[in-house]
């Protein structure tokens, strides 16, 4: 056994004898069971446990990525869990809960009024949260609840799978920690390194207490020894199904492997709408802190707020004339329009504005000031509709945006729903359209069994909301 997972291992019992639920219990509380409510919070059996010979795939030291050696996230025997129906009566600090209701919540959503808390408590958390349902807010307001102001260090690091996601995430923290003195930072790459050397220096009398990242600049940063792991509190990966997926993947496991030595009572909390094997293979190895997990089944995460229509084209040189027709009729307050490849997005965008639309697009592959100047102008409402590819797809939390294009469906098919969830945030209504080709309606299909979700032809009268 590796020295990571021999010292979360030991942690593990002590963990799991010491958190209970809050003593303050609410006054109006519904109780979930791992038999009865599959989507409610459940603790993870033997997460992270010793088994015999057996090597976990992610351990505080050396870390291998193997699903031979992963054991399946199973669900222990039922246990009762409180769900809070008001943020009042989840005992956060008085300055955090000012701070949550100054960013415009009234109540929890359904995730945040089972997850919030457990998080706050230090419990290791697996959860898959729907989209557009308040989940930065929720590792967030957790999280706070650990970070000590006084301390002037590193406590709580978010991992993002780009940077439009971290400076997203950077924002909200901003707003919920404008009364508790929380300072936050991004590094998150495509900018010199030495701005974040000198944020993150010892010498520094405002080290920031949560520190938002992306996997190769926070890589960097630690080889560099400018993040000390013994401060850290709390490590939190947002989309964890793309971290975790091939391109980050060898990254994810150099930053959580030997030489970089985290601490048995740091925290871990995977987050994601989508859930893939591989979060299962780590969390059964990394999540031994009395580890709960929220998981739905594919059919309720088919986003029922928002209405999802196709229309079928006999061949791709219709799609243009359809989209141009789309954008001259629907009233359209923001739309977001997905294209597979950064050459459909350019292309796309480019035979757009030639017609007289005016459109942004934006991709992986432009330059980093750049995204973030296109990105700017789309949330402040100076571009109405955004081109892009799957860089978008996920958490970009803009309201405005009510209806998403699918130009072409994507490559991954859990793609979908991130796609669709940027229309309809926070339960508002929100629609999605397909444009797809013959050969295109057999994954349309597979999507509507994936989901358990029909969708239906574009009506003629164009009643989307």
């Amino acid at each position: 056994m590796s020295s990571r997972a021999r010292s979360r291992a030991s942690a593990s019992a002590a963990s799991a004898a010491s958190a209970a639920p809050s003593a303050a219990a609410p006054s109006e509380v519904a109780p979930t069971t791992t038999a009865a409510a599959p989507t409610g919070i459940t603790p993870v059996a033997g997460a992270g446990s010793p088994s015999g010979e057996a090597t976990p795939p992610y351990g505080r030291g050396d870390a291998v990525l193997s699903a031979a050696a992963a054991e399946p996230v199973a669900a222990a025997a039922d246990v009762e869990e409180r769900v809070y129906k008001s943020f009042d009566d989840m005992s956060l600090p008085e300055d955090l809960l000012r701070g949550v209701y100054a960013a415009g919540f009234q109540r929890p959503s359904e995730i945040q009024s089972k997850a919030i808390v457990p998080i706050s408590k230090g419990r290791d958390a697996l959860v898959q949260a729907q989209s557009g349902m308040g989940k930065t807010t929720m590792f967030l307001t957790g999280g706070f609840c650990r970070i000590d102001p006084t301390r002037n260090e590193v406590q709580m690091i978010v991992i993002s799978p780009t940077r439009e996601l971290a400076e997203q995430t950077g924002n909200n923290s901003k707003t919920l920690a404008q009364f508790i003195g929380i300072r936050h930072y991004l590094a998150t790459g495509g900018v010199p390194v030495e701005a974040d050397l000198k944020a993150l220096g010892r010498g520094s009398k405002e080290v920031p207490h949560l520190l938002v990242v992306t996997p190769g600049r926070f890589y960097d940063l630690l080889k560099r020894k400018a993040v000390a792991t013994s401060t850290v509190r709390l490590i939190v990966m947002d989309e964890a199904d793309q971290l975790l997926d091939a391109k980050f993947k060898e990254q994810i496991q150099a930053i959580m492997s030997e030489p970089f030595i985290w601490p048995a009572t740091t925290q871990i909390v995977l987050v994601s709408a989508t859930m893939i094997p591989a979060i299962a293979e780590v969390a059964s190895s990394l999540l031994v802190r009395d580890p709960f997990k929220i998981l739905r089944e594919p059919e309720e995460v088919s986003l029922e707020g928002i209405r999802q229509f196709y229309i079928e084209l006999e061949h791709d040189d219709y799609k243009l004339d359809t989209l141009c027709d789309l954008s001259d009729v629907l009233t359209i307050q923001q739309a977001v329009i997905f294209a597979n490849s950064r050459k459909s997005v350019e292309t796309l965008a480019t035979s757009m504005t030639r017609r007289g639309f005016d459109v942004g697009y934006i991709h992986g592959e432009m330059d980093t000031a750049e995204r973030k100047r296109r990105m700017e102008d789309f949330r402040a409402g100076k571009t109405r509709v955004m081109i892009t590819t799957d860089l978008l797809a996920r958490g970009i939390d803009i309201q405005q945006i009510s209806l998403v294009i699918n130009y072409e469906l994507p490559v991954v098919r859990e793609n979908y729903i991130h796609r669709i969830g940027r229309s309809g945030r926070y339960g508002r209504k929100g629609a999605s359209i397909n444009l797809v080709n013959t050969r295109e309606m057999r994954a349309q299909e597979e999507i509507e069994v994936f989901y358990g979700k029909k969708i239906e032809p574009l009506p003629l009268t164009l009643d989307i909301y």
